[in-house]
């Protein structure tokens, strides 16, 4: 291990208090663990510091094969790992069959409604029994972002969310990883810094936003799966 940041010691320290915080005054808490890069490091900081946070990851049935080998070197490298929830069976087949395997490429609106056949319910039986739980949510990440607490009431599902991460620069969170020496997608070496199902991500080109290869084919402000809601009304993914 390579020595940590000077800058990142007070971030670490918050985080980690944040994260005893929903492990006590909140709890049970569970972490939304995705294995993207953010979600990396609260795995890190949860499973050496807070062990006592469940955490989940939602297999949409959609995921990049590098997303599973993530998976099993998170396994191999701490003897755990997420618990995986999946979609609905006869949900998602009925979806897939009236409107096709792709049918997020032909509205918005069937976009959404795969998103939530796919992670929406497999979220609500994942929270389920929880009075908290933990995102890797961060301010700079997207404009819908930008008002995030640490935190907050989740009103759609009826519990508090925690977002230890909300105030860290993408620097920071890359200075984590590789200080620690942390497993991450290997997507990420390939321009790849938002991560979700394979046909909705792509790479994004030099200058783009760090969420431009999500749903690339949409405007920007249609570009959520609902997944994080705010009481503005907006929606995150």
């Amino acid at each position: 291990m390579s020595a940590l940041p000077h800058n990142l010691h007070n971030r670490i320290a918050h985080s980690v208090e944040i994260l005893r915080l929903a492990a006590t005054a909140d709890a049970p808490a569970t972490f939304a663990n995705s294995l993207g890069a953010e979600d990396i490091v609260l795995t890190d900081l949860i499973y050496r510091q807070v062990p006592e946070i469940d955490d989940f990851m939602l297999d949409t049935g959609r995921l990049p094969a590098e997303t599973y080998a993530l998976l099993e070197r998170v396994r191999a490298r701490y003897g755990r790992a997420p618990r995986v929830h999946c979609p609905d069976t006869e949900a998602l087949e009925t979806f897939v069959n009236a409107f096709g395997a792709n049918a997020f490429y032909d509205s918005v609106a069937l976009r959404k409604r795969c998103c939530a056949v796919r992670k929406i319910e497999p979220l609500r039986r994942a929270l389920h029994g929880y009075k908290s739980w933990v995102t890797g949510l961060r301010r700079e990440q997207s404009v819908t972002r930008q008002g995030l607490d640490v935190r907050e009431w989740d009103e759609g599902n009826g519990l508090f969310k925690f977002n230890p991460l909300a105030d860290w620069g993408e620097a920071e969170i890359w200075g984590y990883i590789r200080s620690r020496r942390l497993p991450y997608n290997t997507l990420h070496d390939r321009h790849f810094p938002s991560i979700g199902c394979a046909p909705c991500t792509r790479a994004i080109a030099q200058g783009e936003d760090i969420r431009a290869g999500r749903w690339w084919w949409e405007l920007p402000e249609s570009k959520e799966c609902g997944l994080h809601r705010y009481a503005d009304g907006s929606a995150s993914a």
